[in-house]
């Protein structure tokens, strides 16, 4: 697998693109976004992605590995929306078996066998968990026969589950298991395994990937509108938000993968959609690990769903909710009324119970289901559809986080249809993303490693279940400059090194892409990441040629990120508390409002002399406030 050094000297440039090469650098950072944005300017695409979610990035690392020249833009950052908020499960789904959906549930265990065992064990790993039973007879014959089919379709893929079978357990073996268990909360249960896996960084590694074959990826472009010619789609307006350039992108084929978006992408278009997309809010909290104690995690019945408390490192993850949303996409915001509907039902099997001050962090998402006649959200379809809604466009809707790769592959497989040529068929059941190669090996020495680098153990543990074999990047920038290797401030189980290696090969560009998804430490910290942004905005600074003016700015937003959500959180009601996280700036519109008054500087300076230049730049440092214009030269 073809690497770059972490000075990244190598650099993919147009030139490069266009020559024989069999695979690229997977590195994403600013060199290859500008030259990836000039070849998107000058190339016609066989296919263009929009949407770099992990529907997005998976359709382009299924084009590209067919062999077609693929574009990749995303108009905030890699997982921004849905798929950085999911719960972090890779999973068939228990309750489609109640459905009777065994077409989604096999398809899903046989997805989840791939991910552990080829394409991604880096990155997925295998999570226990135990279900209560809370009568003796019927539901533990009720239970166990939908389990054992449950195993039993993890085996139809033609390999292995990577995972071992249910197991049914007495009232006192669960005790002996989850201490922290109500005696009278059940009287027996059945475990079984799925599988977890940090989603944003999964994502943001199948991006890489696609870069690695040949994409021209990019965030922080945002398609404004469609070219066409007559009804044909023919490409995308695109907006570089980064430096305010618009420039127009040429595909042969376009794919809609903008998930809780796609209606509004579509109306772009100026047709009718041929499905809606409806957003259902899902909410997570996070707990300390030692707030109760368990070997497993936990699948609860609900009046509604079902309700899950996962492991997840030195912590425990409870969700989910399943409300309807029709308010921001962007930020969807959990309510004081959410946060409380969540304990109560954990609460019900607890020896102590949980209370908000066990909180450390919320999360809150978008699931896009294909909407149908059901008014009720947890009902509505996790089935995915493809379209071809008008000539040169496929839309892609619908489905689960752990089904990504087949909904990819369906997207291009319309997409194709409408090429000229022969096409090869999908290849990425077949093809580890980058990290993978070599990962169990690199596993078996991680003792000798931890070593070698002077990094204690557990450290080395966490670098590889990150990032795999690409580990290595990391270490070789712990060696040229060992004060990397310090953990960030109140975020322990993060170091430096990997805040320069986001931005430097992962294509973080704002401090808030490192703290919320290359990192997870906004939902881990118990500040959110409020110690930890300065040191990291720091660290992005030499590797983005940042000033301090732009530090700041970025700290400074942040900041007023967390603030928002704190305080959203504390409302009793959905408007209330989007109307709350709205008061926090998006960085992209705080840069250009920096960037107006900027100009404004430079342009009254000559005619106002020295004296008005002082005060307009003084007029520069202080933000605008939201809606003004700056006022205009006179």
């Amino acid at each position: 697998m073809a690497t770059t050094s972490p000075s990244g000297s190598t650099a993919r440039s147009s030139e490069a693109a266009q020559s024989s090469t069999v695979a690229y650098p997977s590195r994403l950072g600013p060199v290859e976004r500008a030259a990836a944005i000039q070849a998107l300017k000058d190339t016609e695409l066989d296919i263009l992605v929009v949407g770099a979610g992990i529907v997005g990035t998976g359709a382009a690392v299924d084009a590209v590995t067919r062999g077609l020249s693929v574009g990749l833009v995303e108009a905030r950052d890699f997982a921004a929306g849905t798929s950085s908020r999911s719960s972090k499960l890779v999973h068939g789904g228990i309750r489609y078996l109640e459905q009777l959906d065994f077409g989604l549930v096999r398809e899903a265990l046989i997805e989840r066998g791939l991910l552990l065992q080829r394409i991604a064990p880096h990155l997925v790993k295998p999570v226990r968990f135990l279900y209560p039973l809370h009568k003796r007879v019927f539901e533990r014959f009720y239970i166990g026969a939908g389990m054992m089919l449950y195993d039993i379709f993890s085996y139809t893929g033609g390999r292995p589950p990577g995972v071992p079978h249910h197991r049914h357990l007495s009232r006192r073996q669960v005790l002996k298991a989850i201490p922290s268990m109500a005696p009278d909360a059940l009287v027996g249960g059945i475990t079984y395994y799925d599988a977890q896996v940090d989603d944003a960084r999964y994502t943001a590694t199948l991006a890489r990937t696609a870069a690695h074959y040949g994409a021209h990826v990019a965030t922080r472009v945002r398609v404004e509108g469609f070219l066409k010619v007559g009804e044909r789609v023919v490409g995308v307006q695109a907006h570089d938000q980064e430096s305010g350039e618009r420039f127009e992108i040429r595909a042969k084929q376009v794919v809609n993968a903008t998930g809780v978006w796609t209606d509004d992408t579509q109306a772009m278009v100026g047709e009718r959609g041929q499905f809606k997309v409806r957003a259902s809010k899902g909410i997570h909290l996070v707990v300390p690990r030692d707030r109760f104690q368990s070997k497993m995690g936990l699948i609860l019945r609900t009046e509604k769903s079902v309700l899950f408390v996962i492991p997840w490192g030195r912590h425990w993850l409870i969700g989910t909710t399943d409300t309807d949303w029709h308010l921001d996409k962007a930020h969807p915001a959990a309510t004081a009324a959410d946060i409380d509907y969540l304990l109560a039902h954990v609460n019900q099997v607890l020896n102590v119970p949980l209370t908000r001050e066990d909180v450390e962090g919320v999360y809150a998402g978008l699931r896009p289901l294909l909407a149908g006649e059901s008014e009720e959200t947890s009902k509505l379809s996790r089935e995915h559809l493809v379209a071809h809604s008008v000539p040169g466009l496929v839309v892609i809707a619908g489905g689960k986080w752990t089904t990504y790769r087949v909904m990819a592959k369906d997207a291009i497989d319309a997409a194709v249809d409408a090429l000229d040529g022969k096409i090869p068929a999908s290849t990425t059941m077949e093809i580890p993303l980058v990290g993978a190669e070599g990962y169990q090996a690199a596993w078996n020495r991680r003792g000798r490693i931890a070593s070698e680098s002077g990094l204690h153990p557990a450290r080395i543990e966490h670098l590889l279940n990150r990032y795999g074999t690409l580990t290595e990047d990391l270490l070789a920038l712990v060696r040229d400059d060992p004060s990397l290797a310090k953990p960030l401030p109140g975020a322990d189980d993060y170091i430096g090194a990997e805040v320069v290696y986001a931005a430097s090969h992962e294509g973080a560009l704002h401090l808030e892409d490192v703290l919320a998804r290359r990192t997870r430490i906004s939902i881990e910290a118990w500040d959110r990441g409020v110690s930890a942004a300065p040191v990291a905005a720091g660290l992005m600074a030499g590797v983005l040629g940042w000033d301090s003016a732009r530090e700041e700015r970025e700290v400074q937003t942040y900041l007023k990120r967390v603030a928002a959500e704190r305080e959203s959180q504390l409302q009793p009601d959905d408007a209330s508390a989007d109307r709350v996280r709205l008061e926090a700036p998006d960085i992209v519109d705080v840069d250009a409002a920096a960037a107006k008054s900027a100009e404004v500087t430079r342009t009254a300076a000559p005619k106002g002399g020295p004296a008005r230049a002082k005060a307009a730049s003084k007029a520069a440092q202080e933000p605008l406030p939201e809606g003004a214009e700056p006022p205009a030269d006179e």
